[in-house]
């Protein structure tokens, strides 16, 4: 993105905060600024005569869907789950769509993002109970209707190494052709001959069949430090309800330790053995399932190059930093893959 598009897409425009102003009765807006935390949607602080809010501009997920998943809030507040109840407009929904897109307001929640190697150990493990509580609470929320039923089997597509390989000669093709010689376009170069590399050696490793072990039903999605508040040692808000989906419960455990605890290129595992058992003092998941989860992630981490096909295929240079971080890491889970997975099995 040129410089003139990321202004661009950081303003609220002018059309549109005027109606949102009158849907939601906000009064004259007295100064607003945009929230650099998200990296998909674009979120902004709104100072008004009736309080702060925050307001979320949703570009990636379908409407439908959003109203959907912002619809389970209010049960899982009544569950005791810090979450944020949406604002409800005059035309009686918590969705507004306004010059194509779509928002949604949400009283400010106080706290900050903290990331999880920050967190003491004693807080680790109670992130993960509460991770646990939120499965119960949309398990029941699924069981009263509020959510679809969660169906009788899931599968898990596991990528080939073959298919793995294509996809990084096609991204290494575009580095080549789209891109400008910089040092992104140079470490995205070495990493895909890299990961060709470590493809063809662990290939043998990859996870057996398309089912995922242990149970599964109603999750967050996307349960991460950018998505989590917290103050006074106190978990205030869960945010960012875009991803909520059905998966494996094991799956989301595995992934949201990698993000919270796999940070400058390596896993702390301290913190993951201790937010595991924390989600285990709450639901026993079994340790098997929890191995073939991190199995599961490793090798999808091996198979996948999202943030490299944002850039080249979409010109999408938001998530760069993420891939660089990734990469390193991924190298450091590989050669270390039996003490990452003793970790995450209560092992450690």
């Amino acid at each position: 993105m040129t410089n003139a598009h990321v202004a661009s897409r950081h303003r609220i425009p002018s059309d549109d905060l005027a109606e949102l102003i009158k849907e939601f009765d906000l009064g004259d807006v007295v100064d607003w600024r945009h929230l650099a935390d998200g990296l998909m949607n674009v979120n902004w602080q709104l100072d008004t005569p009736r309080g702060t809010f925050a307001v979320k501009r949703v570009t990636d997920v379908p409407l439908d869907r959003l109203r959907r998943n912002l619809a389970v809030l209010p049960p899982l507040a009544e569950a005791g789950i810090p979450v944020i109840v949406p604002v409800v407009g005059s035309s009686g929904g918590a969705v507004v769509e306004v010059g194509g897109s779509g928002y949604c307001l949400f009283p400010w929640a106080r706290g900050a993002h903290v990331r999880g190697v920050d967190l003491p150990i004693a807080q680790v493990r109670r992130l993960g109970a509460v991770l646990a509580k939120l499965h119960l609470a949309l398990r029941h929320t699924a069981e009263t209707g509020a959510l679809a039923a969660v169906p009788d089997s899931i599968a898990a597509d596991v990528a080939t190494p073959e298919r793995a390989a294509e996809k990084a000669d096609r991204l290494t093709s575009a580095a080549r052709s789209h891109g400008s010689g910089d040092a992104f376009d140079a470490a995205a170069l070495d990493a895909l001959a890299k990961r060709r590399v470590l493809l063809a050696e662990y290939a043998a490793l990859r996870p057996e069949g398309d089912v995922p072990a242990g149970p599964y039903g109603w999750t967050h999605g996307d349960f991460q430090y950018r998505n989590l508040l917290w103050a006074d040692g106190e978990l205030t808000a869960v945010l960012d309800w875009d991803r909520l989906g059905v998966r494996p419960y094991a799956e989301e455990v595995v992934r949201t330790a990698q993000v919270q605890f796999g940070v400058e290129g390596v896993f702390d595992l301290e913190r993951v053995a201790a937010f595991v058992s924390g989600y285990r003092s709450v639901v026993p998941l079994e340790p098997a399932a929890l191995l073939d989860g991190a199995r599961r992630l490793w090798w999808k981490r091996m198979t996948d190059f999202w943030q490299l096909e944002f850039h080249y295929d979409r010109g999408d240079h938001s998530c760069d930093d993420l891939f660089v971080a990734d990469e390193a890491l991924l190298r450091w889970w590989t050669e270390r893959l039996d003490e990452v997975e003793r970790a995450f099995g209560g092992a450690l």
